[in-house]
């Protein structure tokens, strides 16, 4: 019996923790689905300092999971696009398109947003604490609009779900909360919008739907909504809203709803409507699933299909199923299995007629049957109309055939009403669409009753299945309509006519590229061309530009074109076709250039200037550009030389920038031999084109060779203006020479100063040479080369040889008053009067001088006081100049003008130049100038080089910068010593400004020199000062004491009392001073921190013990107590902490008390703790003091009074120590159930243990009081645990091991039979009874396979019955499991134990291994020979008949498969051929061997016949005969025949040869042999292959004439019946002939006219190229005159 298939099919898609997902963010308020596109997961991490994620995922893809790091109370998808919807502290909502990242919506609500989803694509539905909302998130700037508000009975609830109808008037509030009796119980809130009421009702789950019953017009709006009751009753209620007056009213349906016994806390948590099938799901909480029926309510199908809780659902898009997410992380798809559905529901009788619905309004197989049944009953009861409707409800559209169509169009029709197939056609088409044939049937008689607009509203709602028939039935009545359709139907041909003449053409490419169609081009270019060439040019365009390759080729475009004299479309064709400019389109573009040059020369000048192309023949379109006048474009296209320079010459004809452009594109030798030509054929009309064009290309010809040619035709007009143009940018030397060579002689001095000035590519002595040598009338040209680069003296000594005075005054006034001082040197050089010198400076600006350089020079030759007049009156002048009083100074020093008040008061000089300047004169000076700029190294190097310490000393200190302290203090520095000395003697008592002395006292610690810098300190502090009360001075010096003087620490901390005791004991603790530190800690009363000294540093808790006794402060008891803690000195430690009081270091005390089992001192501790402290860790800890020193009457006062003891953490840190009453006493005090039970169990109180761990109903309780009660041997107890154990399939194989392990191998059987009768058994248990039978019951095994087979895991069972050795049991898995292959091997391996030949014939055939047949077959030709045949007429349809064959004559027994030869003769191949005619020759059988090799002729019939001709028996060597004779063999044939006499066979092959030479061997062998009746029969049978001479030959040799006469009779009639037919054919033949000639004769050569009177020959065109298939016809050129 076949295993009945569930109409349900389960799938995972995915599984939420293989990606990535947390199982604790698995849960309703992380996890959302609100399609079957996308879940989305706020991840919960238990890090809570990890960033916040969110997680996408897209079911349809697995791949496309997004992760982003958003933070949000909720996150929802978008049903099916990736747009997120986000909420934060309950009241702001922000909507995010993920794909584009961009925010389409933010609102923010007045209250909490309790619930949200979408309930459309566009419509967001919130619920707040008091009212519904719909929101419109595709409408910027729309905030939610209020639907109604929540009723009362919803307070307290929590909102699971909201749905709408279709139509937006209904919704229907859905909320749950815990009933006060227990359980889970569920409310709604059902409201109208168009009559803005509410109704409550009770119910947990609830949805919309609509359906159309049979007879109405209209859908069905109706609710239906799941509930079940507080007393466990479930029913489900489907009631009709907004009832349609016009249909049947949909009654109400109340059906119960089974609910499992033991699944008490389940509840409706969805309820969905698969619209496909008319179906109703029905999930619960626990997973079960409930498949009812919408119309009738009928329940289908009920199962579970998760284990695990669920917690959301929603259906899927195609509406066929569901989708849910269970705590496991699970995605279930639950869908129709539509191959079973109808089947299934077909099994119960009284579920026919909903299963017959079914299939109609689902197109569900599994009731054809009925439907046709019902079909053919009602058409022979005359019912058509109902049985059209049935044809047009069957599923699948089974009935809907041609068959049924003629049938309904014979069937009658009553008067008035339509035909039944127009009602049948109407059914079909409010359904759905209407088939092929169909459409057709019913277009033919609307089109008749010219109703067309019928066919294009039918049309366009897509209720008809295009044709080409219906597309040609249109096309009479409106071509546009039969468009539409041949392209709905896809017959291109038709459409592109349609479209051809409808004019679209531009259309045509467009669909053709759409469908890849390719029509004649040409054809439809030709037709468009001669009614529309505008139209026909663009169509022609629009094939050569066709993306990817042209449809048409461009050659016979332009060939069409230039046939009707379309010169110019040709043109605008060919350029817009060519823009790819290929090398492929040469010849074209050559062509296109041709046909213009010779007929729009302007054009082509367009074109070449555009340079569109570049693969034309270049050659020919300069030529033909010459021959237009386009002298330009014919030198772009040559490359002659000698052609170039003999255009080129006549400059004026080109335009100029071209002709500039053109030397561009020329080598630089052809340049210059053109400029050369040029200027040799006509120097006055190039020189100016020449000058231009060297003067652009000058870097690539080279100046120098350009120089030259103007050289050498001696234009030094040309020379200047070239030269003029490069001179600013050229860096040759010899360029530059030559243009100031070239403008000096044309007399351009103002050129040659800028080019002086402003050039830098000259050599200046060969400028400055040829200057001086020109003798120019203006000298600076000459004044400026020598400035720039320096000529001063040279300049100077020329003009003063030369008494230039006046030019010397010009350069430093006028050209450079900076190079005063140079010229000032070279006339104090050439001693020159000091009156003219002087004059000199003071007709100079002095602002304008650079006086140190002056300064410079003349201080250099001894004659600064030269300057002095020039120096006073700068400064009466205002100026303010450095170098101005640095000079002052110079002077004042030397000539001793009183410089040390200068140096002091002056604030103006440069200190540094001044200084230095003294140091040598006088070090006192250079003192003062050096401390005025503060120069401080240079300062310190006088002093330094001069023993002035003190003024350094003093300097310093009044100084008080670090840096130079460090630099002084240094012990690089040879003068530390000597100026300590006088820093300490002098500096510092004289001074009284603290914070310059600090600074100095800083400066002796960074320079580690603490000796002096405690005789410092103790100078300035000890000794009575305005710094010995200083508290910064007291702590520097304790601190340097106690770095490098400790012997002193101690009388520092009498003496003094300024200074800060912490910072101070802090240093000594660093240094290991502790004593010291702890006297400055007693000293100042810090006696917390001087305990902490005793304790941390000086290590003695006893003198730490006597301090507290002495000072008895709680702060210090603490401390102490907290050192003997640490020393382990517990009781001493916790007397010490009573004794302060102080229960803060709870935590440690009670740690180590416990490892030191100090649990009695530190029960004293806790108690003292409680007083003040009210912490769980206390609690605890004297919890479990009082279990481990067995007061357990205590424990319990303790328990039952008012704690925040970790009671579960005690009882297992009590049970985990062995102490399992007070772990009882703990644990029944919390109830927990679980661990008591486990502690129970310790106590060896078993029945106890099963009771607490039915209560606590956790695996892991059951499975350790399992493991006990096994252990003890309490096996009914143990059976009861494992009940509980084996439903969970993970629990299960090593509970199976562990009675195995003990050897409890009867009570693991008991345990497992038990278990099969749970509500939860499942396929695990099955399997495991099964493996444990077949190890300790094998004879049980095939029972319990047979009962239970489909719920086994065969895989695993297998393996068990194979290491058991139970082959039948083996045999029946693979049978059930359809593993074919291995069921048949294993019989055959077997055999003796479980081969029987029906059942393994029927195996046989199902293998998928075509090996294991022959293995069969030699399996039975060894073991069971008798029933070979029946094998091989079961195998013949798989087999290879060849191989078998092969097979079995290896092995020599052919015979015992004659039948099968037999019967497989019919293929006709020559394996088994040659092996049955081998057979039936051994065997004599020749008749049947005559019927083989006559019917079947694939074999080697020369082999055949070789082997026949020699057999003994007469009828085999017939049949060889007969071979050769089929295979063309005659001879030997007819020679076999002769050798056995069998004469009529013989004449048969003759005549079947129709050779007349064996026709006649085979004749006279006749007439040799004296066979007078076979010569005549030879005569008769080959009559048309004998010739009549041979025949009268051998007749009249051998006396045969009587014999012969009847064929000679024959012969005669028939060629004298032959002759008669000729001579009739011959007369009308030369009947015909004359009347032709006739005929000819009257007619004229041309026609009607003579030729000479003819005149043109219009009509009468030549032949054409392509056989004119264009249709168009040659134009005539001319005619014919007349002689």
């Amino acid at each position: 019996m076949s295993k009945r298939q569930i109409p349900l099919q389960v799938t995972q898609p995915a599984l939420l923790t293989n990606m990535g997902i947390q199982p604790a963010s698995i849960t309703w308020q992380n996890c959302t689905l609100e399609s079957d596109q996308y879940v989305c997961i706020r991840q919960v991490n238990s890090d809570a300092s990890a960033a916040a994620e969110t997680v996408i995922l897209n079911l349809k893809n697995l791949n496309d999971i997004m992760r982003r790091p958003i933070r949000a109370d909720s996150a929802i998808m978008h049903l099916t696009k990736p747009i997120i919807a986000l909420r934060a502290n309950q009241r702001v909502l922000q909507i995010f398109n993920l794909q584009t990242k961009e925010r389409l919506q933010t609102y923010t609500h007045d209250d909490d947003i309790v619930f949200w989803r979408w309930v459309s694509p566009t419509i967001l539905a919130l619920v707040s604490t008091k009212s519904v909302y719909h929101w419109d998130i595709l409408n910027d700037g729309v905030v939610p609009v209020k639907i109604f508000d929540r009723q009362e009975q919803l307070e307290g609830h929590q909102i699971i779900n909201y749905v709408i109808s279709d139509d937006g008037n209904w919704g229907c509030l859905v909320g749950i909360a815990q009933r006060p009796g227990g359980g889970i119980g569920g409310n709604m809130q059902l409201y109208s919008r168009a009559r803005n009421i509410s109704q409550p009702l009770e119910g947990h789950a609830a949805t919309f739907a609509t359906i159309r019953l049979d007879g109405n017009t209209a859908d069905s709006k109706l609710f239906a909504f799941a509930v079940r009751a507080q007393n466990g009753d479930a029913k489900l209620n489907i009631v009709e809203i907004d009832p349609n007056p016009s249909n049947t009213a949909f009654p109400k349906r109340l059906i119960p709803v089974h609910w499992p016994a033991e699944v008490n806390g389940d509840f409706p948590l969805g309820i969905h409507v698969a619209k496909k099938y008319g179906l109703i799901f029905v999930i619960t909480k626990f997973g079960f699933i409930h498949l009812h029926d919408l119309e009738t309510g009928i329940p289908l199908f009920m199962n579970r299909i998760s284990d695990d809780t669920v917690f959301t659902s929603t259906v899927d898009s195609d509406g066929t199923g569901l989708v849910v997410i269970n705590k496991k992380g699970q995605v279930l798809h639950t869908t129709i299995r539509e191959d079973a559905l109808v089947p299934y529901i077909m099994d119960n009788p009284a579920s026919a007629e909903v299963a017959y619905k079914l299939a109609g309004r689902g197109g569900l197989p599994g009731a054809d049957q009925l439907y046709e049944t019902r079909f053919e009953t009602l058409m022979q009861q005359g019912q058509y109309t109902e049985a059209a409707k049935i044809a047009a409800n069957s599923p699948k559209g089974f009935l809907r055939t041609p068959n049924t169509i003629n049938r309904l169009r014979q069937a009658p029709n009553a008067q008035g009403q339509i035909t039944v197939l127009l009602q049948y056609f109407g059914i079909l088409l409010d359904k759905g669409g209407l088939n092929k044939e169909e459409s057709i049937e019913l277009a033919r008689p609307v089109f008749q009753q010219g109703r067309k607009h019928l066919i294009e509203k039918w049309h366009q709602a897509k209720k008809l299945t295009c044709s080409e028939e219906l597309g040609d039935l249109a096309k009479p009545h409106d071509l546009n309509l039969a468009l539409a359709i041949y392209k709905e139907a896809n017959i291109p041909q038709k459409v592109v006519a349609a479209l051809t003449e409808l004019g679209h053409f531009e259309l045509i490419l467009k669909y053709c590229d759409s469908v890849n169609y390719r029509p004649d081009f040409n054809v439809l270019l030709q037709h468009l061309l001669r009614s529309n060439p505008e139209k026909g040019a663009d169509f022609a365009s629009m094939l050569a530009k066709h993306e990817g390759e042209p449809l048409i080729s461009l050659d016979r475009v332009v060939d069409i074109f230039q046939s009707m004299g379309m010169i110019q479309q040709a043109t605008a064709f060919l350029l817009e076709t060519l823009q790819k400019n290929v090398p492929e389109q040469g010849a074209l573009q050559t062509k296109l250039l041709e046909m213009n040059l010779l007929n729009a020369p302007q054009v082509a000048d367009a074109i070449l200037q555009n340079d569109m192309f570049s693969y034309y023949d270049k050659a020919r379109i300069a030529q033909l550009c010459e021959n237009a006048g386009l002298f330009a474009r014919a030198l772009e296209h040559t490359d002659d030389p000698v052609a170039i320079k003999r255009m080129i010459v006549q400059t004026d004809k080109f335009p100029e920038q071209w002709l500039m452009d053109y030397f561009g594109k020329l080598t630089v030798d052809l340049s210059l031999d053109c400029l050369d030509e040029m200027l040799k054929v006509n120097i006055r009309l190039n020189l100016q084109a020449v000058v231009r064009i060297a003067q652009k290309y000058s870097d690539l010809l080279g100046p120098n060779r350009i120089i030259e040619i103007l050289e050498k035709y001696r234009t030094a007009e040309g020379l200047y203006h070239f030269l003029g143009a490069i001179v600013n940018v050229a860096e040759d030397k010899d360029v530059t020479f030559k243009y100031i060579e070239a403008a000096t002689r044309l007399g351009q001095l103002n050129e040659v100063e800028r080019v002086c000035r402003e050039s830098n590519a000259y050599d200046p002595e060969k400028v400055k040479n040829f200057l001086k040598e020109a003798k120019l009338s203006e000298m600076l040209p000459l004044i400026i080369v020598c400035d720039r680069f320096n000529f001063i003296h040279d300049l100077v000594l020329y003009l003063y040889k030369n008494q230039q005075f006046k030019s010397i005054e010009v350069y430093v006034q006028r050209v450079n008053p900076a190079r005063t001082p140079a010229v000032i040197g070279g006339l104090l050089d050439v001693d020159c009067d000091e009156g003219i010198i002087k004059g000199l400076l003071a007709s100079v600006t002095p602002s304008s001088i650079p006086i140190d350089e002056l300064v410079s020079e003349v201080e250099s030759r001894n004659r600064l006081k030269l300057l002095l007049p020039f120096l006073e009156q700068t400064l009466a002048a205002g100026n303010q100049q450095q170098a101005v009083y640095n000079a002052l100074a110079k002077i004042y020093i030397d000539s001793n003008n009183n410089p040390q008040k200068f140096l002091e008061e002056n604030e103006m000089y440069d200190t540094l130049v001044v200084g230095k300047y003294c140091e040598k004169r006088d070090p006192n000076l250079a003192y003062i100038a050096y401390r005025k700029g503060q120069n401080d190294l240079e300062l310190i190097n006088i002093t330094n080089e001069n023993s002035m310490f003190k003024a350094q000393a003093r300097y310093l200190l009044d100084r008080a910068d670090s840096e130079i302290w460090d630099y002084v203090l240094s012990e690089n520095n040879l003068h530390r010593r000597s100026l300590v000395d006088q820093v300490i003697s002098t500096a510092v008592p004289e001074s009284s400004d603290p914070d310059k002395v600090s600074v100095a006292v800083k400066a002796f610690i960074t320079g580690d020199m603490p000796g002096e810098l405690i005789d410092l300190l103790e100078k300035i502090i000890l000794e009575p000062s305005s710094f010995s009360d200083n508290p910064s001075l007291q702590n520097l010096l304790m601190l340097t004491a106690a770095k490098s003087d400790r012997g002193r620490m101690m009388g520092y901390i009498q003496q003094l009392d300024n200074y800060s005791p912490e910072d101070i004991a802090l240093q000594c603790i660093e240094v290991g001073m502790f004593e010291e530190a702890f006297e400055i800690y007693k000293k100042h009363e810090t006696h917390v921190d001087a305990i902490g000294v005793l304790i941390d540093h000086i290590v003695s808790i006893d003198r730490a013990q006597d301090y507290a006794d002495r000072v008895d402060i709680p702060e210090v008891w603490s401390k102490v107590a907290k050192a003997q803690l640490d020393g382990l000195r517990v009781t001493d430690s916790i007397e010490s902490y009573i004794r302060a009081q102080d229960p803060s270091n709870f935590l440690e005390v009670i740690e180590i008390a416990t490892h030191a089992g100090k649990d009695e001192d530190l029960i004293k501790f806790l108690k003292m703790a409680r007083k003040t402290l009210r912490e769980v860790p206390v609690d605890t800890a004297l919890a479990f003091c009082y279990a481990r020193t067995d007061q357990l009457s205590d424990l319990e006062d303790f328990l039952r009074g008012s704690n925040v003891a970790d009671i579960e953490a005690s009882g297992d840190k009590a049970y985990e120590e062995g102490y399992h009453q007070a772990a009882k006493i703990f644990y029944t005090s919390i109830s927990n159930w679980a661990k008591l039970a486990t502690t129970l169990v310790h106590l060896e109180d078993y029945q106890a243990a099963v009771e607490c761990a039915r209560k606590a109903n956790s695996t892991k309780v059951w499975r350790q009081v399992n493991e006990a009660c096994v252990a003890k041997k309490e096996f009914r107890l143990a059976q009861i645990c494992g009940l509980n154990l084996i439903v969970h399939a993970e629990e299960l194989a090593d509970l199976v091991r562990q009675y195995e392990r003990n050897g409890y191998f009867d009570e693991l059987i008991s345990l497992l039979e038990a278990g099969l009768g749970l509500e939860r058994a499942h396929m695990g248990m099955f399997t495991e009874l099964g493996t444990a039978l077949s190890k300790y019951h094998p004879e049980r095994v095939m029972e319990h396979l047979r009962l239970f087979w489909s719920r086994i895991n065969i895989p695993k069972l297998l393996r068990s019955c194979e290491e058991a050795h139970l082959w039948p049991e083996l045999i029946f898995l693979y049978v059930h499991y359809d593993e074919w292959d291995n069921a048949a091997l294993a019989m055959m391996e077997r055999a003796a134990d479980s081969w029987e030949h029906q059942s393994f014939k029927d195996t046989i055939t199902k293998v998928t291994n075509l090996e294991i047949y022959y293995r069969a077959l030699s399996f039975y030709l060894e073991e069971r020979p008798t029933l070979l045949t029946d094998l091989l007429q079961a195998l013949t349809p798989r087999i290879d008949v060849n191989r078998v064959v092969r097979m079995f004559a290896k092995s020599d027994n052919i015979p015992m498969i004659k039948p099968f030869l037999l019967s497989v003769q019919s293929q006709n191949k020559r394996e088994v051929n040659n092996a049955l005619n081998d057979l039936l020759i051994e065997e004599e059988d020749y008749k049947t061997l005559r019927d083989s090799v006559e019917n079947y002729d694939n074999y080697d019939p020369v082999d055949l016949a070789q082997r026949l001709e020699r057999h003994d028996l007469v009828f085999f060597r017939q049949i060889a005969a007969n071979i050769y004779r089929r295979n063309k063999r005659w001879e030997k044939s007819i020679a076999l025949s002769k050798q056995d006499k069998l004469f009529k066979d013989a004449i048969e092959t003759a005549a079947m040869s129709a050779k007349p030479d064996v026709v006649e061997e085979l004749l006279r062998y006749f007439v040799d042999i004296g066979s007078k009746e076979c010569y005549v029969g030879m005569l008769y049978a080959c009559y048309d292959l004998i010739r009549p001479d041979v025949v009268l030959e051998i007749s009249w040799r051998s006396g045969l004439h009587d014999f012969t006469m009847p064929y000679m009779i024959n012969f005669l009639s028939q060629q004298a019946a032959t002759i008669e037919l000729l001579k009739k054919d011959n007369e009308e033949r030369k009947v015909r002939e004359a009347s032709q000639q006739k005929k000819d004769e009257d007619t004229p050569i041309l026609g009607s006219r003579l030729m000479l009177t003819q005149g043109p020959v219009a009509s009468a065109p030549s032949p054409g190229p392509y056989g004119q298939s264009n249709g168009i016809a040659p134009q005539p050129t001319g005619g014919f005159r007349a002689f």
